[in-house]
């Protein structure tokens, strides 16, 4: 008899290769990034892309991906105590945007004109959260502005990933709904045979 995974053990599996993804892309675009473009001021992450999948996955559960988005980059950007408090910490207002997901439903956030527009918002919330755990650290106000500017170029892969993920069945959808809609299939082809 075939062993089934319990929800537990699936949601675990799940949110574990999201990190790992997560964590091997951020390592490859920093590393990439240190090794042909030392001298620019730009960068881009995948952090706001994968957590906004997990969001829409998992819920809150995509704050540990939030978080750990962070705790890479700065790991392998070589960062300052204060830089891994902007990031770490500052990924974190990305929460906010699971209240959406909420309010309006995932389901309607995903099929809607929302559903590339949720991952803008995630990725909003990142920059304003650096940027005021940053003024919270003695930071001028005015250095808000360059969290928004130097990872400008994030938003435009944020979108476009997501823009794909959406075509890709059961990437960017609440898992169980999708279990639930994949089960259902299986019984009507199950009961026609």
């Amino acid at each position: 008899m075939e062993k089934r995974r319990t929800w537990k053990e699936y949601r675990t599996i799940d949110l574990a290769l999201m990190a790992v993804i997560l964590a091997v892309f951020e390592f490859l675009i920093v590393t990439a990034a240190n090794f042909w473009f030392p001298d620019q001021l730009y960068t881009v992450s995948l952090a706001a892309a994968v957590t906004s999948i997990v969001y829409m996955r998992w819920g809150a559960w995509g704050g540990l991906h939030a978080f750990e988005a962070g705790f890479v980059f700065c790991l392998f950007s070589g960062g300052t105590v204060e830089q891994y408090i902007y990031y770490c910490i500052g990924n974190l207002f990305s929460l906010l945007a699971v209240l959406l997901l909420k309010a309006m439903g995932k389901e309607r956030v995903r099929t809607g004109y929302l559903s590339l527009i949720f991952p803008l918002l995630v990725q909003a919330l990142m920059h304003l959260g650096r940027g005021v755990a940053a003024v919270a650290l003695g930071a001028p106000a005015g250095s808000m502005v360059e969290f928004f500017t130097t990872d400008s170029l994030s938003y435009l892969f944020t979108f476009v990933i997501i823009w794909i993920a959406r075509k890709l069945d059961g990437v960017y959808e609440d898992q169980k709904h999708y279990l639930l809609r994949i089960n259902a299939k299986g019984e009507q082809k199950g009961g026609k045979l």
